[in-house]
């Protein structure tokens, strides 16, 4: 239990509504534990958006600087953390790691929940253990759920087995209105996955996924229609992403048949321990970035057999922005930024997956990047000023096209992100500038006047560049 530690952290989240901004510092405290190399795990949201971290051992009064380094958000597992005085490590042995826990086993939860300062330790039961959607990341990962709730404060904390080895780290629970006394926690093979890319790769790339959407194929009429033979099973590829590495070999309809060996059934499903089974991107979640898997697919009635290499998969609308401030870029009172989960949460509330509208859902859900570099740029608002009169209830709406001549509609070139935007924008010498959005809505402006004008906008409204830095540092318009 000495390697159980309190974090507590200050953070200062940006201001996804207004880019140039952040928000008001707040203080949150968690839980932690020491693992070996001289290093802290806690929860990934616990140091999100800090700006100073502390750590406190059990039983001291002092609280250490602690240095950040590397922020897991796709899964929530980690932040791992340093400590450089020497002081924090003495008397400390860092926690080793077990087996995944059976269902029925008891585990016991350690950490500093809200009601105390010390140390609390409660005996729980693991009592699922399937593929869960990480609330933090919007990530498909191995969970462990347990029989007991998890508040904020206890998240990061260890879960022990019998022998004293941490299977696990506490990270989420059920809303009281869903279900009640029902914890998760992080296991272990998560976690190694966690330190083992931040070892082999010397910073946190993330859990590849395969860039797929597959369907059931359940029903027998289905599975005769698709060429199958009775005793073949798998799933349907419902489509590929076409950013992705597979799109060069997978196809629409192919019927996933196993990966890397293991069979596939009907419900997408593998076999996983005696008397288990799971979601076969289980599978796919052991893999690391630039790693290599054998996927066999039925296609036409013929079985074929490829060779996929992954990569870092991103959507259209990223879950997280690896705690990065946002990207935004300024002209005669119009902002331009990227949607993001962060920010349809900041626009629409912790409820915006059924506030937001319905354009920006269906992309959300639904919609694929059709390049690496792709993002989807909104003019989030339209700041008061005379040159933009009448445009001013222009918000969220979608960009399509820009920076051509007013008359040269058919011509024009497509937005693919926000710096080719800011670009286009400041390359643009014609006499009108024009901006297509969604619904086929258009902006006109004259360009030099609209130049002119962004200054005197900038510092009505006190805001201090009419582009963020990282695109200062890329301008690739100079």
């Amino acid at each position: 239990m000495d390697a159980v530690v309190k974090v507590f952290c200050i953070h200062t989240e940006p201001n996804f509504s207004m880019p140039w901004q952040r928000k008001r510092q707040y203080s949150s405290s968690s839980s932690g534990f020491v693992i070996s190399g001289r290093r802290v795990l806690t929860n990934a949201h616990s140091v999100e958006h800090y700006t100073q971290v502390k750590v406190k051992k059990r039983g001291s009064d002092t609280k250490y600087l602690a240095t950040v380094l590397s922020i897991g958000t796709e899964c929530d597992i980690a932040a791992m953390l340093t400590v450089k005085d020497d002081e924090f490590w003495e008397g400390v042995s860092p926690v080793e790691f077990g087996e995944l826990p059976a269902l029925q086993d008891a585990v016991t939860v350690a950490g500093y929940p809200i009601g105390g300062d010390t140390i609390s330790v409660t005996s729980r039961v693991v009592s699922r253990i399937e593929i869960l959607s990480y609330i933090h990341g919007s990530t498909e990962l191995l969970g462990l759920q347990i029989d007991a709730a998890i508040n904020f404060v206890n998240s990061g904390g260890p879960a022990f087995n019998d022998k004293g080895h941490c299977v696990g780290i506490t990270f989420q629970s059920l809303r009281q209105d869903e279900a009640e006394n029902i914890g998760y926690v992080i296991p272990t093979p998560v976690i190694q996955h966690f330190i083992q890319d931040y070892e082999k790769n010397g910073a946190y790339t993330g859990f590849p996924i395969l860039g797929i959407e597959w369907q059931k194929m359940e029903n027998p009429d289905l599975r005769k229609a698709m060429g199958m033979k009775p005793e073949q099973k798998g799933v349907r590829i419902r489509r590929v992403d076409p950013a992705a590495p597979e799109s060069g070999v997978l196809k629409s309809s192919d019927i996933l048949l196993s990966f890397d060996g293991v069979d596939i059934a009907n419900d997408g499903t593998i076999p996983f321990r005696h008397g288990e089974r799971i979601g076969f991107s289980y599978l796919v979640s052991q893999k690391y970035t630039g790693d290599s898997s054998a996927i066999e697919v039925l296609r036409n009635s013929e079985i074929l057999n490829f060779n996929i290499k992954f990569t870092s998969h991103r959507r259209l609308i990223p879950a997280h922005n690896g705690s990065k401030p946002p990207s935004y870029y300024i002209i005669a009172g119009f902002v331009f930024t990227t949607v993001s989960v962060p920010y349809l949460r900041s626009e629409y509330g912790d409820n915006y997956e059924y506030e937001a509208p319905m354009n920006l859902l269906d992309k959300l859900f639904h919609a694929t990047p059709q390049s690496p570099d792709e993002q989807l740029v909104v003019v989030s608002q339209v700041l008061v000023s005379d040159i933009s009169i009448r445009y001013e209830d222009i918000v969220n709406a979608q960009v399509r096209i820009t920076g051509q001549r007013y008359e040269d509609i058919v011509n024009a070139q497509p937005v693919t992100n926000l710096r080719r935007l800011a670009e286009m924008v400041e390359n643009c010498d014609d006499e009108f500038l024009k901006l297509d959005l969604e619904y086929e809505q258009t902006v006109v402006l004259r360009t030099k006047t609209a130049k002119a004008a962004t200054p005197d906008i900038l510092a009505t409204h006190c805001i201090p560049s009419a582009m963020s830095a990282d695109l200062k540092a890329l301008r690739p318009w100079t």
